[in-house]
């Protein structure tokens, strides 16, 4: 086994992959018979293996996605849902993120628009991009309350610096027009450095009636509409479909 000294050493350094698996090839005399360089390869690649998954469970928690457990590789592809694999396949290696692209998922009430977010969420954080997620109603509630107690510009920063920030439904309620130019302004800073993934009950032409500012609408779907994909699902609504099998 290894002294305690060497031990104590790769635990300073932050070296807990390298370590397990130094210990893993000890306790492996196949792995023994291998040279320095082959054996110190393999305790390389379980170090940034071990880096890689706990960067990925730091950008999983940080996103506080609602549904946790949502990921592409369970989409249900029933042709009456309307959501076509290739397109999910093409999205799912995130390049439109880097591409600071967005992405608009529309869709009735219980098809499924807010699951499928929170799994293009998960495949983001798992090509290493950062994602927050919000309910509109959500962040309606916190932009209001900041302006109350004087942290709107916090607040703003920290939407703004994530690469990509989930609206789940939008449109609920319409905007109030006091909020109009603030989210304007999230919307026009992310636009610059990152992604938006919004989610909608209402089609993509019935947003402009959303809003109480025509100025305002004009400029924020502007910005979300001509650097986006969509994604419409259809089909009866998902909760029907698992209350019928349960």
């Amino acid at each position: 086994m290894l002294n305690q000294q060497t031990m104590a050493q790769l635990q300073a350094l932050g070296l807990q992959g390298m370590l397990r698996a130094l210990n893993r090839q000890l306790d492996d005399p196949s792995i023994q018979k291998l040279n320095f360089d082959e054996r110190f390869a393999l305790l390389l690649d379980a170090e940034t293996g071990d880096r890689e998954g706990r960067k990925i469970e730091r950008l999983l928690k940080s996103a506080k996605m609602r549904q946790a457990n949502a990921c592409l590789e369970d989409v249900d592809y029933r042709a009456t849902r309307g959501i076509d694999p290739a397109q999910v396949a093409s999205l799912g290696d995130c390049a439109w993120i880097t591409r600071r692209q967005n992405l608009v998922l529309t869709g009735l009430t219980g098809t499924g628009k807010s699951w499928l977010a929170c799994a293009f969420g998960k495949q983001a954080c798992r090509s290493g991009h950062s994602v927050y997620f919000t309910t509109a109603t959500q962040l309606y509630e916190n932009l209001i309350a900041a302006q109350a107690d004087g942290t709107l510009s916090k607040l703003r920063r920290q939407l703004v610096k994530t690469q990509l920030l989930i609206i789940d439904d939008f449109g609920i309620g319409g905007v109030d027009v006091h909020l109009g130019p603030i989210l304007l302004d999230i919307i026009d800073q992310q636009s610059m450095q990152g992604s938006l993934l919004i989610t909608s009950q209402f089609p993509q032409e019935k947003w402009y009636d959303l809003f109480n500012d025509p100025t305002v609408a004009d400029a924020i779907l502007d910005r979300i509409v001509h650097r986006a994909h969509f994604m419409e699902l259809k089909g009866e609504s998902m909760r029907k479909v698992r209350a019928k099998k349960s």
